[in-house]
């Protein structure tokens, strides 16, 4: 039996935690661990205590063996939690805290290296006659090889960086003149995200579901699985909607899956909680893809509809505890739906975005559950991975909790931040999905990138805005709104910016909270009703409405279900150049890293030529020419930290 009584938890965000929540109901003592900009973070206040371990780059904090270790020792933590991401899946790190007296709450070191490549793993399961993808795994990485092996596979095929995960390093190739140039760009990014430049080559199942099973097993050679999680929705190889059971397995199936899942765990001696995840080919078949020695961030789904904590799990496992559990007393009820919250933007090809978070609420009610690590004020920087929280709904039917899922991600609060969760709700409204028919194919097939607009609030909803904000300022200078001051008789002529364009708004205040807008053309009247700390409601024709706000600095912020909108007086301000669209501008579109500069001043370049690579938030962004001409400016160097909208290059256009 292995003693511990105070556990760090060497990681960030929500699964900090949703590891502090179970270790502090066990009675644990927890430790945070925080870099430079995390010092005021959620997990930070939520654990008895907290360590700094370094600057803002995970690198030179979460990723740093060195400063974890030191943390634990200075707190007198006698146990790590990895959660997921940054070490979690790192054999160095578990052999390191195994040398130092600390208790790994994970897999052994051995289980972790040989499944955290995916040539090796896909080895050792072919030699334990687990299902897999015909594939080349070999230790030559020359190209030559990886030609012969694609043509001897059949395309399409799927490159893939062997020692990470999440999309990184990954490619899909369609013809053998594309595959060079896949190599080249995974390599790059797989050397950048896991420190190894490793490929492999699989062949592509096209269209195939995404399973995953949970399995658990213990130090006294007990291994169960908890069922299986449907992960097809995915964006650029990265889940986006999980849910458990999956609609197309069936009991049968399920037995099949889990049987081999549990193959693969006893194969490599494993401890504690992993995922074996599968394709589910459209003729039924499944293929063993990667086994991640690790929670997984859809664990809440599993969780749900088991009715099992598997982070205590994880904990009682690495104190010594057999299973409380066979596999015959694992019974799968009703059904659960996660969806992933990032800081991106949709309509610009999932951009990620950084900024503050000037109000955050997740939604609450029966099923409901939100795991994450915001509060009002925190700011998103890039340094990290983009998911900001997970939105959890359970019921006793699929039905029932899509349902759920989809009322509670338009009730929840997250103004000042771009995020994605309007198309959150748009894919589990979309009929394919709703009746449990979506694959991978899933978001490429039914949402391309023409349809990924943004859903702009309606008439209504702007001017109940404009109306808001004229009330608030009213109030603030002591003007009076009842129409009755002299001061505010009369129409005004406001010059507002909606999301950063300007606007001419005509206001006429007719006293009791009543408006006319002219706002673009059109004259709109509304009265303004309920308005509370963060809410109003308004009545714009008979139709009452409702919405949500916040000020912050000179910015008014709206939220109308999923559609926002952030306005700014700028009526007394000099008008703004709008130089930076320009298309001889090449501006940063985000905050981040400049990995490559790949063109020189005075080069001549071609409208859509690569002229920089931006590394943000784990991936890699290429940014290109919009016109033709000559570099006339080239303002940034390799290696170099960049904000967003920073001037990377002028083009003398020709």
């Amino acid at each position: 039996m292995s003693e511990f009584s105070k556990i760090l938890i060497a990681n960030r965000g929500e699964i900090a935690c949703r590891v502090i929540k179970t270790a502090h109901a066990m009675g644990y003592e927890t430790v945070a661990v925080y870099s430079d900009p995390d010092r005021g973070a959620r997990h930070v206040k939520m654990a008895t205590e907290a360590i700094h371990i370094g600057p803002a780059a995970a690198a030179e904090s979460y990723l740093n063996i060195e400063s974890i270790i030191a943390a634990a020792k200075k707190a007198g933590a006698d146990a790590v939690h990895p959660g997921y991401g940054f070490l979690s899946e790192n054999a160095d790190f578990a052999a390191r805290c195994e040398k130092e007296g600390l208790t790994f709450i994970g897999p052994p070191k051995d289980a972790i290296h040989l499944m955290g490549n995916k040539a090796e793993a896909k080895r050792r399961m072919i030699h334990a006659k687990v299902p897999c993808v015909p594939g080349y795994e070999d230790k030559d990485q020359s190209d030559d090889q990886f030609v012969s092996a694609a043509e001897r596979i059949g395309y399409p095929v799927m490159v893939k960086a062997a020692a990470g995960g999440g999309g990184r390093g990954m490619r899909l190739v369609t013809s053998g003149d594309q595959l060079k140039k896949a190599l080249e760009t995974a390599r790059s990014e797989a050397k950048n995200a896991f420190g190894s430049n490793e490929l492999i080559l699989e062949k592509a199942v096209v269209e195939p579901r995404h399973i995953e099973i949970q399995i658990l097993a213990d130090a006294h050679g007990n291994c169960i699985h908890l069922g299986e999680r449907d992960c097809s929705i995915q964006r650029r190889h990265q889940k986006v909607i999980e849910e458990a059971p999956s609609p197309a397995v069936s009991e049968t199936l399920r037995t099949k899956m889990g049987e081999a899942a549990v193959s693969a765990a006893k194969a490599i001696h494993y401890s504690g909680a992993g995922t074996v995840e599968f394709l589910l080919s459209q003729d039924g078949e499944f293929y063993f893809l990667e086994m991640n020695t690790r929670l997984q961030v859809e664990h809440p789904v599993t969780e749900l509809v088991t009715g099992f904590d598997l982070v205590e799990w994880q904990i009682r496992i690495a104190r010594g505890e057999p299973l409380p559990v066979t596999q015959q007393e694992v019974q799968l009820k009703g059904h659960a739906i996660e969806a992933r919250l990032y800081a991106e933007d949709p309509s610009k090809n999932f951009l990620p975005r950084v900024g503050k978070v000037h109000l955050w609420q997740p939604a609450k009610g029966e099923g409901l559950r939100c795991d994450h690590g915001l509060e009002t004020g925190f700011e998103i920087t890039p340094h990290y991975d983009p998911m900001v929280a997970k939105v959890i709904a359970y019921g006793s039917s699929r039905e029932d909790a899509r349902r759920r899922l989809m009322k509670a991600l338009k009730e929840t609060l997250d103004l000042g931040l771009t995020t994605n969760r309007q198309f959150l709700v748009d894919c589990l409204d979309h009929e394919n999905f709703a009746s449990g028919k979506a694959t991978t194919g899933f978001i490429e097939n039914f949402f391309p990138k023409k349809a990924l607009k943004t859903r702009a609030p309606s008439m209504a909803e702007t001017c109940a805005a404009v109306a808001l904000q004229y009330h608030l300022q009213a109030y603030k200078t002591g003007r009076s709104t009842d129409g009755w001051d002299s001061s505010s008789a009369g129409e005004q002529l406001l010059i507002l910016e909606f999301d950063g364009k300007p606007n001419e708004a005509l206001i006429r205040n007719s006293g009791d909270r009543s408006y006319q807008i002219t706002l673009q053309d059109q004259t709109t009247s509304l009265q303004l009703l309920d308005i509370s700390e963060n809410r109003f409601r308004f009545d714009y024709d008979g139709h009452i409405q409702s919405g949500v706000f916040v000020i912050a600095d000179t910015q008014a912020y709206f939220g109308f279900g999923t559609s926002k909108l952030t306005v700014e007086d700028i009526t007394h301000q000099v008008s703004r150049s709008d130089d930076g669209e320009m298309d001889s501008k090449i501006m940063s579109p985000m905050n981040g890293r400049v990995l490559k500069v790949m063109v020189k001043a005075g080069e001549a370049v071609t409208k859509g030529q690569s002229l920089f690579i931006l590394e943000a938030m784990k991936m890699e962004h290429d940014i290109t020419a919009k016109s033709e001409g000559v570099i006339e400016k080239l303002l940034v160097s390799p290696d170099q930290q960049v904000a967003s909208k920073a001037l990377l290059a002028e083009i003398k256009t020709t």
